[in-house]
Order: structure tokens, then C-alpha cells, then sequence
């Protein structure tokens, strides 16, 4: 079990930008995959940005362009920098970690985004 602890949420006006990250009670070297997720409203938990085994990075294509994941090995963080902020990126961010590929992974306690019209 990896515990997880997210911070940087916020309120913040369209364009804006925000950084949030995810600090890892693990060597995250070792993980096989990290990212975040987010869930509006209503709506189902997605993938936004996550680190694949062999180090690959998948975005979901609403946020290609505008999000970058990052990672800190020394420090064991992980980061989601939002730029171009839109009032659909609303939502709470989830980190999640996975030690191997079946692993259904650990989440934070989540961290809540707004982005105000």
C-alpha cells in the first residue's frame, strides 16, 4: 500500500494556471505506473496524466497541450502542471499509484481544482 498526499488545488480564473503534486510514501522509481485522475460532479474518475512502466506519459486528449506530468525521484513527488485552465478542468485530483501492472493502485485523499468563467 502506497500512501499518497495531494496539494495545489485551488480556485482559479480561466487561463489560469496551477501546479499540483503528489507526495509518495515510496521509492516511486519502483512503481509501475503514476499519475492523476480526475472526477467531476457526477461523473466518473478519468485518467488526466499518468507515467507508464519504461517511463512513457499518457495524457487524456482534453488536456494534451496544456498539462504536463513531472516526477521527483529524490524527493518521491510526483506533479501536474495545468496551464490554460478551462471551467471543465473543475474537478477534485486524484493521485493514484500501481506497484505492478494488476494492481488496482492506491489513491490520495484528493485535492479540488476550480476554474471560474
Amino acid at each position: 500500500q502506497v500512501q499518497l498526499v495531494e496539494s495545489g488545488g485551488g480556485l482559479v480564473q480561466t487561463g489560469g494556471s496551477l501546479r499540483l503534486s503528489c507526495a509518495a510514501s515510496v521509492n516511486i522509481f519502483n512503481l509501475y505506473a503514476m499519475g492523476w485522475y480526475r472526477q467531476a460532479p457526477g461523473k466518473q474518475r478519468d485518467l488526466v496524466a499518468t507515467f507508464t512502466a519504461g517511463g512513457s506519459t499518457n495524457y487524456a486528449d482534453s488536456v494534451k497541450g496544456r498539462f504536463t506530468i513531472s516526477r521527483d525521484y529524490a524527493k518521491k513527488m510526483v506533479y501536474l502542471q495545468m496551464n490554460s485552465l478551462k471551467p471543465e478542468d473543475t474537478a477534485v485530483y486524484y493521485c493514484n499509484a500501481r506497484l505492478f501492472r494488476d494492481d488496482s493502485g492506491s489513491w490520495g485523499q484528493g485535492t479540488q481544482v476550480t476554474v471560474s468563467s
